[in-house]
């Protein structure tokens, strides 16, 4: 597993991928795909980690079921040379132990869990949502904080005492709030993994550990060797190499962005499929915006 400068140390790697769900063109799961897609994120570009059954993965149209089975495929796929991480949040707590269970019968090395959506609980509930995951299995957690999406953030002094708990030991932010991300970082000792990709360079100059990316998919070597060059301390390689991604993060995310990650894929010939309604595919236009944007960056064929 591979090492960074972060003093936080890096529990899952520094590298992670919020992997697609791959599916057959009658819309069922493609595991086959999801091996090879896999297999190429980790021996292809260097990922130290794949985080499945998240957002990117749709995780909120699969069912048990197919989580648990995307994660023994993946597991047998990759599991002897990166970290597997599940994701198993739910707006219900209950569900969401049945789920951390079940992954980690399926062989997942850590279990990510988002801020329950939708039935915005109160900061008290959070903490007591998250320590019953944690309590479930003897694998490791990934809070996870992303307000935009789940319409509550988890609050500084709410992830002090998460924090509490032996078997909570990062958080993947995408809160988009470095004021907060810095208090959160001083009040904790968790390892920080950023869930933005615009900002990765400035988290991790922050001393966050790494990344659970997107754009992954397609420059997760890229994004690997940027903060290989800030922890070796050449911060102007660093920076150049965020520059040259800057027309990635962009256009992974110009409409939602599994859609286009997906394009993406679908244009390097490697396993996607469709989306699972209410998502859509990208539009004729938006694949060829998505081809502009791609132009010219160093180690995409798109």
């Amino acid at each position: 597993m591979s090492t960074h400068a972060s003093s936080r140390g890096t529990p899952f790697g520094v590298m992670l991928t919020a992997m697609v769900t791959p599916f057959a063109p009658d819309g069922s799961q493609d595991l086959d795909g999801a091996q090879v897609l896999a297999a190429h994120l980790v021996d292809q570009l260097g990922h130290d980690g794949l985080v499945i059954n998240g957002t990117t993965g749709e995780s909120a149209t699969k069912t048990d079921q197919e989580d648990r089975d995307l994660v023994a495929a993946v597991v047998e796929a990759v599991g002897d040379r990166a970290w597997v991480v599940a994701g198993v949040g739910t707006n219900d707590t209950s569900h969401s132990i049945a789920s951390a269970k079940a992954a980690a019968a399926a062989g997942a090395h850590g279990v990510m869990a988002v801020a329950p959506y939708y039935n915005r609980p109160p900061q008290e509930g959070l903490i007591t949502h998250f320590h019953a995951i944690a309590d479930a299995t003897d694998l490791p957690l990934l809070t996870y904080d992303i307000p935009k999406r789940t319409g509550v953030a988890i609050e500084t002094e709410t992830l002090v005492r998460i924090a509490e708990h032996p078997k909570v030991v990062a958080n993947k932010d995408a809160k988009g709030d470095l004021d907060a991300t810095q208090w959160a970082m001083a009040r904790t000792d968790l390892a920080w993994y950023c869930g933005d990709d615009i900002l990765n360079l400035p988290m991790l100059m922050l001393g966050a550990s790494g990344m659970v990316s997107v754009v992954g998919h397609v420059v997760g070597d890229r994004l690997k060797e940027m903060a290989q060059a800030l922890a070796a301390g050449d911060v102007s390689r660093a920076r150049a190499i965020n520059a040259e991604l800057l027309p990635v993060y962009t256009g992974l995310f110009r409409t939602q962005g599994v859609i286009l990650t997906k394009a993406a894929l679908r244009m390097q010939g490697l396993p996607a499929g469709g989306l699972r309604l209410p998502l859509v595919d990208a539009t004729p236009a938006q694949e060829e915006q998505l081809r502009i944007d791609l132009a010219g960056v160093r180690g995409i064929g798109a």
